[in-house]
C-alpha cells in the first residue's frame, strides 16, 4: 500500500508554551483538522475559532483550502494564537502576495510574552508571603 504524497505548505507558530505545526494541503476540499479532530470540536469556544480563521478571512481563502494542524502544549488561548501565527506563515509560503496584507494586520508577529519564572523566597514570580504582625 503506497501513500499518495500531497503537496503542502507548512508554517510553525508558537505562543506561551504552545507549538503548532500548520499545513495547507493543496488540491483538497476545504477542511480544517486540528489534532485529528474537526476545528469546531477541538475549539468549542467561538472566540478561539474566530481567532484561528482570522488569517484565512483576511486573505479571502476561508472556504478554499484544506488545513491540517498538530498542536501541543499550553492552554486553549495559547494554542489558538500559535495556530493563527502558523497559519499566517503557511499562507505566505502558499502565496507570497499575501505577505503585506497579513503583515499590515500584525498576523506575522510572534507574541513573545511567557510566564515569568518563580523567584526563590517568594510564593510565585512576584507574590511574597503575607506579612504578619505577630
Amino acid at each position: 500500500m503506497t501513500k499518495k504524497i500531497q503537496e503542502y505548505f507548512e508554517g510553525i507558530g508558537r505562543r506561551k508554551e504552545s507549538v503548532a505545526r500548520v499545513r495547507i494541503i493543496k488540491g483538497e476540499k476545504a477542511d480544517y483538522i486540528i489534532n485529528d479532530k474537526k476545528a469546531e470540536v477541538f475549539f468549542p469556544v467561538k472566540k478561539f475559532q474566530k481567532a484561528l480563521f482570522h488569517p484565512l478571512i483576511i486573505a479571502g481563502l476561508e472556504k478554499k483550502l484544506a488545513i491540517s494542524v498538530k498542536v501541543n502544549g499550553g492552554g486553549l488561548r495559547g494554542q489558538s494564537d500559535a495556530i493563527k501565527l502558523g497559519l499566517s506563515r503557511a499562507l505566505v509560503k502558499y502565496d507570497d502576495g499575501l505577505h503585506q496584507i497579513l503583515k499590515d494586520q500584525d498576523l506575522l508577529k510572534r507574541d513573545a510574552r511567557k510566564k515569568e519564572r518563580k523567584k526563590p523566597g517568594l510564593k510565585k514570580a512576584r507574590r511574597s508571603a503575607q506579612w504578619r504582625k505577630r
